[in-house]
């Protein structure tokens, strides 16, 4: 999110979208940065309100666009950021500042004030920034938490002060905008932990996000209680759970937790005696859990008897990879323990009770839900407006709106580029439309190769084509076709040497000897063109068709 005026800007969370199903091959989707990209000498800094991958992960690749400007987090997110920075090997290229609620920080003409907020990871803060116009609040992600794991409950007394001294707009988040009532406490989950650790004799594996440090805390205190020692596998578990240690948000009596050299010989320990937290909440291919459940993973087999235990909430579109994972965790024999009705695992996003004493602590002039699908926006929109708080009115607006504020409105009045790039691989936006597109069409029906090498000065076929399948036809059980689409190709370069000797050729020469210039893309397109309409006459399929011509 972007906050400016005339002089400055102030960024609001840098974070990645996890690909959606018809993104094949993506890893990463980022924001398009371009607006910003040409203002570098206004963007005065980055607040990042959490440490979740969705509101920092995308740092390492936007802050060399937009020149590296300075940071501003809690300890905890600032923590979890640096390891990121660390991987890329940009830690000396940016200045990572720690946010000190009691503290005001000055960005040009903006001040921001900070409070903080509960959430599913610990340390999340919301952003009060006084600006020109007037007071903004941003809420990051919140909820209402009375009995929350580090025992610090949402601030409402710098709420409310900050509503007192008026404000002119609340941008909340609109996450759960759709769930009546109130978010459960992350307290709850301490029952459904102690009434599986009570109840399991072998080995408990626990699997969740990688950020959610409060929940592996809640692991370690069970654990504790139960006797038994506590392994953390997957490489960014270890790596978060290192720093939340460090920095004392994760405290773990001596010996509780296992050594490195003792995870490597984790399958000859008695099952009653150890509890694993690990990665692979979301069923991702290479993460630790989906490895277990593959039998590829190098130090944790699942053995019958084992309980796994999913404390997250599968991201939309994961819910076939999580399936999945499910599915090869009962076949190995062990038992799977998922689902609301199961309460091992609650959101950290707020309920609509909790907006509605949000938007009524604050009370702007206006509300703008952010977070969440359009559905949601449309939601929290009609419970601020329902509220008929005197004076407060809602707006929704999307990705790219640029919202104005003047005296007496707050008006759309542009459209800026805010589009997704993605990430596959070291490439950040060599992947575009036109390559997901080709990536489809090859997923549904395959794709024809058609090779043939031509003689450079009169055009003629040398040899027989050569064809390739792959996901289309198995070739040895569709002879005749392939036989045919040899034919066709012959009679496609031969048709196009005609055109070109009827084109080129003077009056009285042998054409059968003639020299003339074939266009190979003509030749290409002829190929293409007619192997199209036999192939989908024949199968009714339309598999990606690529002609390659060569010179002799």
């Amino acid at each position: 999110m972007v906050i400016e005026d005339d002089d400055d800007i102030v960024v609001i969370d840098c974070g990645v979208m996890f690909p959606e199903n018809e993104m094949l091959g993506v890893d990463l989707v980022i924001p398009d940065v371009t607006y910003l990209a040409t203002r570098l000498d206004r963007i005065r800094g980055v607040i990042l309100t959490h440490g979740h991958e969705d509101h920092v992960g995308a740092l390492p690749y936007i802050l060399p666009q937009i020149g590296f400007p300075p940071l501003w987090a809690t300890p905890l997110t600032a923590g979890l950021i640096s390891g990121k920075l660390r991987e890329h090997r940009l830690t000396d290229r940016v200045s990572v500042n720690l946010i000190d609620p009691a503290e005001p920080v000055a960005f040009g003409a903006f001040v921001a004030e900070f409070f903080h907020v509960c959430h599913s990871v610990p340390d999340g803060v919301g952003v009060a920034l006084r600006t020109p116009a007037g007071m903004i609040v941003h809420t990051g992600d919140f909820k209402f938490d009375h009995t929350p794991v580090d025992g610090r409950p949402t601030d409402y007394g710098k709420l409310a002060e900050v509503g007192r001294q008026g404000v002119l707009c609340l941008f909340s988040d609109s996450t759960h905008a759709d769930r009546p009532g109130h978010t459960p406490s992350e307290r709850v989950i301490d029952d459904a932990f102690e009434r599986i650790f009570a109840t399991t004799e072998g080995r408990i594996i626990i699997t969740t996000f990688a950020s959610l440090i409060s929940r592996v805390q809640q692991v370690i205190d069970a654990a504790v209680r139960h006797g038994r020692r506590v392994g953390i596998v997957g490489r960014s578990m270890v790596q978060n759970v290192g720093i939340a240690q460090e920095l004392g948000y994760i405290v773990a009596p001596p010996g509780v937790l296992l050594r490195p050299d003792e995870l490597d010989s984790v399958n000859k320990l008695p099952g009653n005696q150890v509890v694993l937290v690990t990665t692979g909440s979301q069923g991702e291919p290479t993460s630790a859990l989906t490895r277990m459940a593959n039998r590829d993973h190098r130090q944790v087999q699942i053995v019958p008897g084992d309980t796994v235990v999913l404390s997250a909430a599968p991201v939309p579109g994961n819910e076939e990879l999580v399936t999945r994972t499910i599915d090869n965790l009962f076949r190995l024999g062990a038992n799977v323990v998922w689902g609301a009705d199961q309460q091992v695992h609650v959101s950290g996003h707020a309920s609509q009770e909790e907006l509605k004493l949000m938007i009524s602590l604050i009370r702007p002039r206006f509300v703008v839900p952010v977070h969440g699908e359009y559905r949601h926006l449309v939601m929290h929109a009609r419970l601020a407006d329902g509220l008929n708080l005197p004076g407060t009115r809602s707006k929704v607006i999307e990705d790219g709106d640029v919202l104005e504020f003047g005296d007496d409105d707050a008006t759309v009045i542009d459209r800026v580029p805010a589009g997704y790039v993605f990430v596959d691989g070291l490439g950040v936006g060599d992947v575009g439309q036109v390559v997901l597109r080709d990536r489809r069409v090859l997923a549904q029906d395959g794709v024809l190769i058609v090779s043939i090498v031509v003689e450079r000065e009169t055009g003629r076929l040398v040899g027989e084509p050569d064809i390739v399948t792959r996901g289309f036809v198995y070739m040895r059980d569709a002879g005749e076709l392939i036989d045919r689409v040899r034919t066709l190709v012959e009679e496609s370069v031969e048709a196009a040497r005609r055109s070109s000797i009827a084109a080129w050729l003077p009056q009285g020469v042998d054409a059968e000897e003639a020299r003339v210039p074939v266009s190979w893309a003509d030749v290409r397109t002829r190929i293409r063109d007619v192997l199209s309409k036999y192939v989908y006459e024949q199968t009714k399929r339309r598999p990606m068709i690529l002609p390659l011509v060569v010179e002799a």
